[in-house]
């Protein structure tokens, strides 16, 4: 620093200066030294040459062992000697700007102190140079606990709190943490000294540009990409659901190490000056920070798809997590954009949130496909939409805090009796179980719909009964569970097998009036042929159609064949049993006879995988018994 700006730190008004110089003539004679002004004087003159003789020895300019080696790596001992001989030269220079600022031993001293700082200079640059690795924000982060509170006043002249510190470090710590305590110690110790010096700007200015470098770096390597709004809106879904992935990883280590690591490392360094502390954390941190949050705003704003939703949940959970660091770290008034930077993407993943949600029950309710699923089967719809609020369901949290009060509409499109549901209890019940169960109903609404299109009705009951136990299955099997409750579950569990059964009664009733009320009753050898007649075309019927139905769920087709089997083959053996009496020694009682109660097993178990049937039943048994084996393999 030029002598003036030097002088300007020292004294700085003009007032000290006259008054200094009318109060100590330059003339010896004029005013007698008193023994005190004497001794005063001697210890200065003494504190000046115990300096320069440190300082000296310390002088890049002048000696080639110091260009190339380190003050505080060589000798700890001597480097605290430095800071003393340092701070012992500040007082002298101030005694002499207020005995005599003209004094020649006034600017020996500047001269001096001019030199010292260039050396500490020296020596922060080198320490933050060479434990780039020792003072990475992670190690930092990880081993605060470790440091000194000191105040914010140097005290690098105690001895034994100097060497207690050290020691403290050696007995505590590894030998990578020894490094990086001590190093933050020594920076400390050289920040107070410059500080407390003049020389504040100069040891900042190297401290913002390193420690700025690894930050940016750390970022780097976590691979946050500093990308436009426009960019990410026209990036493939694919591409960008990867550095979502990546972001959220990247995020939570740059909050818990990166950025709070940089500030425990600033706040220490620099704990002697507070506008210093603050901006220089400001200036490394400020702008990385922004971007990473940036980040999340863009995507917020990119196009709105369903399937961005788990992502988007993801990235407004990890920010919310983050709050408190990201509070706690950014907490100067200069930092305070972060802060606002990621409060705007959380009200901005909250407004994409809410878009979502309303446009996903739009769609429910706006879904006018007409095609029918064949074979009664799952709809598209009941899986997307079921998928869907199973995703919901796992965000329920995260969620709730997002949409806040989610109200029902005041009128509902859905009739009266599908709010059979349980009543849920205020008190007990979320205000997104509620919803998720109203989510629901609207798909259930629109499953009805679907099943008129079926010109059959016992297939459009099959087609109920299979989309409703898909929707079962889905809530039992998912935190729907205990958003929703049993009572829901038990409930609608009792509506799949009453479609179960109104399919049954539908599709079967001419099958069980072909055969008599009575099988055991006795009837002509013409009223068993009729019967039989009517019982082999009603059976062919339907077991000709029905073969293309499906149930998928393999409980749900087990107690529908039972249930038939029940119903049909106890009356069917009974009959066909009265049959053979009856039609013995009848040259014909193949062409009637056609099934036997083991056929009738057999075709059932053949039914509900849409498969369909060609050809001939005549050789039923050997075919349903080749297909059973295939199914096997």
């Amino acid at each position: 620093m030029p002598r003036k700006g030097m002088r300007s730190c020292l004294y700085p008004s003009s007032k000290t200066s006259s008054y200094s110089i009318s109060h100590h003539p330059s003339s010896p004679r004029s005013v007698p030294m008193t023994p005190r002004h004497t001794f005063s004087e001697s210890t200065m003159e003494e504190n000046v040459q115990i300096a320069q003789s440190i300082i000296t020895k310390w002088d890049r300019d002048t000696s080639s062992y110091a260009k190339v080696t380190s003050l505080f790596l060589e000798n700890r001992k001597e480097a605290k000697d430095f800071l003393k001989s340092v701070k012992d030269l500040q007082r002298a220079m101030h005694f002499y700007v207020s005995d005599n600022p003209n004094s020649e031993k006034l600017v020996r001293a500047q001269n001096l102190m001019q030199i010292a700082m260039k050396r500490l200079e020296k020596e922060f640059y080198q320490i933050l140079s060479t434990n780039r690795d020792h003072l990475d924000p992670e190690s930092v982060s990880g081993r605060s606990s470790h440091l000194s509170a000191r105040s914010s006043t140097s005290d690098y002249e105690d001895d034994v709190e100097f060497e207690e510190e050290i020691q403290i470090a050696n007995d505590s710590i590894s030998e990578v943490e020894q490094a990086s305590t001590l190093a933050m110690s020594d920076l400390k110790s050289i920040a107070d000294c410059m500080i407390s010096s003049g020389y504040g700007k100069e040891c900042v200015k190297i401290y913002k540009i390193i420690r700025k470098s690894i930050v940016d770096e750390g970022l780097y390597r976590l691979g946050v990409e500093r990308l436009s709004s426009s960019q990410i809106h026209k990036m493939d879904w694919e591409v960008l659901e990867l550095k979502i992935k990546n972001w959220l990883n990247a995020a939570r280590i740059a909050m818990k190490t990166l950025f709070s690591g940089e500030r425990i490392l600033c706040d220490h360094v620099f704990s002697a000056s507070d506008s210093i502390r603050e901006s220089c954390f400001s200036e490394i941190s400020k702008e990385g920070a922004i971007h990473l949050f940036e980040f999340a705003e863009y995507v917020a704003k990119s196009k709105k798809s369903p399937v961005k939703m788990s992502r988007i949940l993801d990235i407004y959970d990890t920010i919310s997590n983050l709050w408190p660091e990201i509070e706690s770290v950014f907490s100067l008034e200069s930092t305070s954009v972060v802060r606002s930077q990621a409060l705007s993407s959380l009200t901005k993943l909250g407004d994409a949130v809410r878009t979502m949600l309303s446009d996903f029950q739009s769609s429910i309710q706006k879904d006018s496909s007409k095609s029918l699923v064949s074979g009664g089967g799952i709809h598209p719809l009941t899986r997307y939409v079921m998928n869907y609020i199973s995703l919901l369901a796992d965000y329920s949290g995260i969620i709730s805090d997002i949409v806040g009060e989610w109200s029902m509409p005041e009128q509902s499109p859905l009739p009266e009796s599908y709010f059979e549901s349980p009543n849920f209890d205020d008190s007990m019940t979320s205000t997104i179980s509620v919803r998720l169960a109203w989510l629901i109903l609207v798909l259930l609404c629109k499953l009805d719909g679907k099943a008129d299109l079926y010109k059959d009705v016992s297939l459009s009951y099959l087609f109920l009964a299979n989309n409703l136990q898909y929707v079962v299955a889905k809530v039992r099997t998912s935190n729907l569970r205990f958003l929703i409750g049993e009572d829901w579950i038990l409930k609608h569990d009792a509506k799949v097998k009453q479609y179960a059964s109104n399919y049954e009664r539908m599709g079967w009733s001419k099958v069980f009036s072909s055969l008599p009320e009575n099988p055991t009753a006795v009837i002509s050898s013409e009223a068993v042929k009729d019967c039989l007649k009517r019982f082999n075309s009603a059976f062919e019927q339907v077991y000709r159609k029905q073969t293309s139905w499906v149930v998928t769920d393999e409980k749900l087709r087990d107690e529908i064949r039972v249930s038939i089997s029940k119903k049909l083959e106890p009356a069917y053996r009974t009959f066909y049993d009265k049959c053979r009496v009856t039609l013995r020694g009848d040259k014909n009682i193949e062409v009637f006879v056609r099934f036997t109660p083991e056929d009738l097993g057999n075709h059932l178990s053949d039914m509900f995988y849409g498969t369909g049937v060609s050809g001939s039943l005549s050789s039923s048994h050997s075919s349903s018994s080749r297909s059973r084996g295939s199914r096997s393999v």
